[in-house]
Protein backbone atom coordinates (compact mmCIF):
# COMPACT_ATOMS: atom_id res chain seq x y z
CA UNK A 1 0.00 0.00 0.00
CA UNK A 2 1.09 3.31 -0.84
CA UNK A 3 2.10 5.72 1.86
CA UNK A 4 0.98 9.11 2.55
CA UNK A 5 4.61 10.44 2.18
CA UNK A 6 4.39 8.31 -1.09
CA UNK A 7 1.80 10.37 -1.98
CA UNK A 8 3.20 13.66 -1.29
CA UNK A 9 6.60 12.60 -3.21
CA UNK A 10 4.51 12.43 -6.43
CA UNK A 11 2.95 15.14 -5.92
CA UNK A 12 -0.73 13.69 -5.73
CA UNK A 13 -1.07 15.22 -2.14
CA UNK A 14 -0.03 19.10 -1.68
CA UNK A 15 2.88 19.53 1.04
CA UNK A 16 4.89 22.58 2.25
CA UNK A 17 8.63 21.35 1.08
CA UNK A 18 11.51 23.12 2.59
CA UNK A 19 14.22 21.03 1.56
CA UNK A 20 14.64 18.51 -1.97
CA UNK A 21 17.05 16.79 -3.63
CA UNK A 22 16.86 13.38 -6.17
CA UNK A 23 16.59 11.22 -2.90
CA UNK A 24 15.27 12.84 -0.24
CA UNK A 25 12.60 15.33 0.24
CA UNK A 26 12.15 17.37 3.23
CA UNK A 27 8.46 19.34 4.28
CA UNK A 28 7.27 21.12 7.06
CA UNK A 29 4.82 18.52 9.40
CA UNK A 30 1.12 20.03 9.05
CA UNK A 31 0.94 19.35 13.03
CA UNK A 32 3.97 20.90 14.03
CA UNK A 33 4.96 20.49 17.48
CA UNK A 34 7.17 23.53 17.38
CA UNK A 35 7.51 26.52 14.86
CA UNK A 36 9.64 24.89 12.21
CA UNK A 37 9.28 20.64 13.31
CA UNK A 38 10.04 19.76 9.90
CA UNK A 39 10.03 15.87 8.14
CA UNK A 40 12.89 14.11 6.27
CA UNK A 41 12.11 11.29 4.24
CA UNK A 42 13.53 9.38 1.31
CA UNK A 43 11.96 9.21 -1.72
CA UNK A 44 11.86 5.19 -2.13
CA UNK A 45 9.28 4.28 -0.30
CA UNK A 46 11.13 1.94 3.16
CA UNK A 47 8.17 1.43 5.82
CA UNK A 48 11.40 0.81 8.85
CA UNK A 49 14.49 3.79 8.77
CA UNK A 50 16.50 0.33 9.83
CA UNK A 51 15.75 -1.17 6.47
CA UNK A 52 17.21 1.83 4.51
CA UNK A 53 20.36 0.38 3.14
CA UNK A 54 23.98 1.56 4.84
CA UNK A 55 23.98 4.31 1.83
CA UNK A 56 20.78 5.78 1.95
CA UNK A 57 20.64 5.95 5.88
CA UNK A 58 23.90 7.59 5.96
CA UNK A 59 22.95 10.25 2.90
CA UNK A 60 19.24 10.75 4.88
CA UNK A 61 21.10 11.61 8.01
CA UNK A 62 23.51 13.78 5.85
CA UNK A 63 20.36 15.50 4.42
CA UNK A 64 18.81 16.25 7.60
CA UNK A 65 21.90 17.69 9.08
CA UNK A 66 21.08 20.09 5.96
CA UNK A 67 17.87 20.92 6.70
CA UNK A 68 18.56 21.52 10.73
CA UNK A 69 20.62 23.67 9.55
CA UNK A 70 18.54 25.67 7.44
CA UNK A 71 15.74 25.30 10.38
CA UNK A 72 17.95 26.67 13.01
CA UNK A 73 18.17 29.90 10.69
CA UNK A 74 14.93 30.37 10.16
CA UNK A 75 13.37 29.93 13.55
CA UNK A 76 14.26 31.05 16.94
CA UNK A 77 15.43 27.81 18.90
CA UNK A 78 18.14 26.80 21.06
CA UNK A 79 19.27 23.70 19.28
CA UNK A 80 16.88 20.83 16.89
CA UNK A 81 15.80 17.76 18.24
CA UNK A 82 15.99 14.59 16.12
CA UNK A 83 13.28 12.00 16.50
CA UNK A 84 13.01 8.58 14.53
CA UNK A 85 9.63 6.56 15.85
CA UNK A 86 8.62 5.72 12.80
CA UNK A 87 4.89 4.11 13.48
CA UNK A 88 2.54 6.88 12.58
CA UNK A 89 3.19 6.30 8.96
CA UNK A 90 4.65 3.29 7.32
CA UNK A 91 7.64 5.07 5.69
CA UNK A 92 10.86 6.00 7.00
CA UNK A 93 10.82 9.26 8.07
CA UNK A 94 12.86 11.58 10.66
CA UNK A 95 11.12 14.43 12.38
CA UNK A 96 13.34 17.81 13.44
CA UNK A 97 12.39 19.30 15.97
CA UNK A 98 13.33 23.00 16.99
CA UNK A 99 13.72 23.30 20.61
CA UNK A 100 13.66 25.83 23.24
CA UNK A 101 13.53 23.65 26.25
CA UNK A 102 13.37 19.73 27.59
CA UNK A 103 9.64 19.36 26.96
CA UNK A 104 9.37 20.70 23.20
CA UNK A 105 9.38 17.16 22.19
CA UNK A 106 5.98 15.60 23.71
CA UNK A 107 3.76 14.60 21.00
CA UNK A 108 1.25 14.08 23.51
CA UNK A 109 0.81 18.18 23.90
CA UNK A 110 -1.40 20.48 21.66
CA UNK A 111 -0.18 20.76 18.22
CA UNK A 112 0.56 24.42 16.61
CA UNK A 113 -2.24 25.90 14.88
CA UNK A 114 -0.48 27.79 11.80
CA UNK A 115 -2.53 29.68 9.04
CA UNK A 116 -1.96 28.13 5.30
CA UNK A 117 -0.09 31.53 4.67
CA UNK A 118 1.84 31.11 8.15
CA UNK A 119 3.16 27.87 6.35
CA UNK A 120 3.79 29.18 3.16
CA UNK A 121 5.61 31.36 4.31
CA UNK A 122 7.85 29.95 6.78
CA UNK A 123 8.76 26.92 4.03
CA UNK A 124 9.93 29.44 1.96
CA UNK A 125 12.08 31.03 4.41
CA UNK A 126 13.70 27.55 5.46
CA UNK A 127 13.97 27.03 1.65
CA UNK A 128 15.80 29.62 0.88
CA UNK A 129 18.53 29.07 3.93
CA UNK A 130 18.74 25.45 2.56
CA UNK A 131 19.84 26.65 -0.80
CA UNK A 132 22.58 28.72 0.79
CA UNK A 133 23.78 26.02 2.37
CA UNK A 134 23.47 23.55 -1.02
CA UNK A 135 26.98 24.27 -1.86
CA UNK A 136 28.21 22.43 1.68
CA UNK A 137 27.18 19.31 0.26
Amino acid sequence: MTSIFSKIVKGEIPCYKIAENEKFLSFLDINPLSLGHALVIPKEEIDYIFDLNNELYIELFLFAKNVSKAIEKSVKCIRIGLVVYGLDVPHAHIHLIPLLGNNDIDFSKPKLKLSNDEFLNLSKKINIEFKKLKADF
